[in-house]
């Protein structure tokens, strides 16, 4: 739109490093703290993001596309994402409540072919698409938050979707890798490689670099122009956050030669048992596999013995009630293959209606965790 000299707002000029936002992380595994961003790295950030995005094969975010977000404002920016889809001039749709059938009515009547999300509306979106009959062809979604699974990417794409994840959090402001288009059909579920401008590693504790093979895992460390500088009003925290010049990001993960990161756990979420470190992302892609499991957490409880021991939370099917004894036989034949541990095979099961979650969808496993040391049955089909 042309505006005349007549018409020109007056402009006051101000410091790009001036503060320009300020918010809470979510508190899954902690105490909230508070995070802080500057003008000019909410620049840096959109423009990193924009290159990502109009650069790449499959998902994307480019001119022409409908925006529609399903991940709360006042979230971490909204993933940043709204600052992207302005920039580029595109029309933007806001549904407001996340109520599946406004959200498909929506999508269907502007022609929406991008939005991001947790796994969780994914869900909630294919639950309903397959109510109303309808497929989701043009649809592209970027899943973060939590992991995506195989089975639920697969049930994405049957329906016609485009999806990704990417990984971020509060500190990072968010995005700092977005899964890309390989000859493995599962490589947009991994946490992705870098957009432009970060750098990222895995280091042990005493912050030495292990190899980019897939295989070493250690704690992930990045650096980017538009992280967070510290968490305002707590020092040691912030010290601790930026030990050896690397934003520490508290998330255990491996890196592939080609550069691509997949998160493994958070690294208060690993199970220390017996000597071995459990993670609990893999127990929940390999439960979730039980016919009769629809949601599961998996969480560390304290044992006299061997320090820690696995406990699952199950949200059953509608069809099926699956037993203690069923998952660990599901387990098991994992355990023969290799591909876990057998200090990994479970101590209890506990079937619950519903999990618990943030506000921005998130399992919260701080809340099962408090629960179950406590010995108690939130929810429990069982109590």
């Amino acid at each position: 739109m042309f505006i005349s000299n007549r018409e020109k707002p007056t402009f006051v000029d101000f410091d790009e490093n001036a503060l320009a936002t300020t918010f809470y992380t979510s508190g899954t595994t902690g105490l909230p703290k508070q995070v802080c961003f500057s003008h000019r790295q909410l620049v840096l950030h959109t423009l990193a993001l924009g290159a990502a995005l109009g650069g790449r094969k499959g998902l994307g975010l480019r001119a022409g596309d409908v925006y529609m977000p399903l991940t709360p404002m006042f979230h971490v920016h909204a993933w940043g994402m709204p600052y992207l889809a302005t920039m580029l001039g595109l029309r933007q749709i806001y549904p407001g409540r996340y109520e599946v059938d406004a959200i498909l009515r929506w999508r269907e009547a502007e022609g929406v072919t991008f939005s991001h999300g947790v796994p969780t509306v994914l869900q909630m979106v294919l639950g309903g698409a397959e109510r109303l009959g309808i497929r989701l062809d043009g649809w592209q979604m970027l899943l973060g938050g939590s992991a995506l699974t195989r089975d639920l990417a697969d049930a994405a794409r049957a329906t016609g979707m485009t999806i990704a994840a990417g990984y971020g959090m509060s500190e990072t402001g968010p995005v700092i890798s977005i899964g890309e288009e390989s000859a493995d059909p599962y490589s947009t579920i991994r946490s992705g490689k870098p957009i432009p401008l970060v750098s990222a590693a895995i280091v042990d504790e005493e912050m030495k670099a292990l190899p980019c093979d897939d295989a070493a895992s250690g704690e992930l460390v990045v650096r980017a122009p538009w992280l967070t500088p510290c968490y305002p009003g707590d020092e040691p925290a912030s010290r601790d956050l930026w030990r050896g010049g690397w934003l520490h990001t508290q998330d255990i993960a491996s890196i592939d030669e080609a550069g691509s990161i997949q998160i493994r756990d958070r690294l208060k979420d690993v199970i220390k048992s017996g000597g071995e470190w459990i993670s609990s992302l893999m127990l929940e892609e390999l439960i979730i596999r039980h016919p009769d499991v629809a949601e599961v957490a998996v969480v560390g409880v304290s044992d006299a013995k061997w320090q820690e021991r696995p406990v699952a939370i199950v949200v059953a099917t509608r069809d099926g009630v699956p037993t203690h004894e069923a998952i660990n036989a599901l387990l098991a034949r994992f355990v023969e293959e290799g591909a876990i541990s057998r200090f990994a095979l479970l101590d209890d099961v506990m079937l619950v209606d519903a999990l618990p979650r943030t506000g921005v969808g998130k399992i919260d496993k701080k809340l099962l965790r408090q629960a179950l040391e406590a010995k108690s049955k939130p929810c429990s089909r069982n109590a």
